[in-house]
């Protein structure tokens, strides 16, 4: 025990990553903080824990971690940590091989969405919510048939799913395949449905005005990991964060940092001769990254990105024009 209170102490207020070690030396779990001092110091407070973590303190008897420079290099580090040693008392991050995909299917005229495990023909994700998404599939069915209608979409609430001809499976078919595919039908769709829900609920019908809020809820998802995504690695971008002693540069290409580097004073021929770098690297890069491991690391990315101060992106390419403030955000 004096040993871990030891370790405690010399924990420094810094970002970085911590693992807990049972008394064999395994890693039984690995996190990350901001501040690792508090964070770690907060596992051993008399404050009401979580059952797991009560459970997981019995077994810690050391304390390892590392110090990087920004709180987006520990969320790296501990994925990718987490995903190489499995701890124990992880549970997220830890197994990328059951993240799934939504699949429109072609001849099954009673079932037009389904959950496949790899990637096919007409087939979207990778998602990690399989709940959502199979409340998304059921609420659908209420809807359909959905037919396209310039920007918008034809469709009435069934209570009981009704079967579909074969004209109106392809209407609803190719309905879908444009609401996944492109942002902008989907976003259109999503605001046709939130008017339903509330003329449902002025007219106090709440099971359907609850179908429709299921079904925003779903979609948002949907938006955020098919287009919000996809835009971060079709981009290249690079951020400028302060660390203690200056700063620290990061070159973005398609969802992965390629480069980086620390600068005491970053002067514009050092900016120019790391951009031209990065350039470089990215033009060299011919490995692909398996999109299902992927996507930890992007949602990491993306996540850290959006609460950045617009004055620490530095650099922002090929994405395409938008009209309001908030999408440009999610453009970078």
């Amino acid at each position: 025990m004096n040993k871990l209170k030891n370790k405690l102490d010399q924990i420094p207020a810094l970002p970085g990553i911590y693992k807990m070690l049972d008394s064999t030396g395994r890693i039984i779990y690995v996190g990350k903080s901001k501040c690792l001092k508090k964070r770690v110091h907060s596992y051993f407070t008399k404050a009401p824990k979580q059952a797991k973590i009560e459970k997981m303190i019995f077994f810690i008897a050391d304390i390892d971690y590392t110090v990087t420079d920004t709180h987006l290099e520990a969320c790296l580090l501990e994925c990718q940590l987490i995903k190489e040693i499995k701890p124990y008392f992880n549970t997220q991050m830890k197994n990328d091989r059951k993240y799934f995909y939504l699949k429109i299917n072609n001849a099954d005229r009673s079932q037009l969405l389904s959950i496949v495990l790899e990637r096919e023909v007409d087939t979207f994700g990778p998602f990690r919510d399989k709940q959502l998404i199979q409340s998304l599939m059921a609420a659908l069915t209420h809807l359909y048939p959905l037919v396209s209608n310039d920007n918008s979409y034809d469709f009435a609430y069934h209570p009981l799913p009704v079967t579909l001809h074969r004209a109106d499976f392809m209407a609803t078919q190719k309905s879908l395949q444009q609401i996944f595919s492109d942002d902008l039908k989907l976003q259109n769709f999503i605001n046709q449905l939130q008017q339903c829900m509330a003329g449902e609920s002025a007219q106090f019908n709440y099971e359907r005005a609850t179908t429709y809020r299921d079904l925003i809820k779903s979609l948002t998802y949907i938006t955020h990991l098919l287009h919000d995504f996809k835009r971060l690695i079709t981009s290249e971008l690079v951020l400028k964060i302060p660390v203690g002693d200056g700063e620290k540069l990061f070159f973005i290409s398609k969802g992965k940092i390629v480069l980086k580097k620390h600068f005491p004073i970053l002067t514009q021929p050092e900016l120019a001769a790391f951009l031209d770098a990065g350039s470089r690297l990215t033009a060299s890069r011919t490995t692909a990254w398996d999109e299902k491991t992927a996507m930890d690391f992007q949602t990491i990315l993306f996540s850290e990105i959006q609460s950045l101060p617009d004055e620490w992106i530095l650099k922002q390419i090929n994405f395409p024009e938008c009209l309001g403030h908030n999408e440009k955000r999610l453009q970078f």
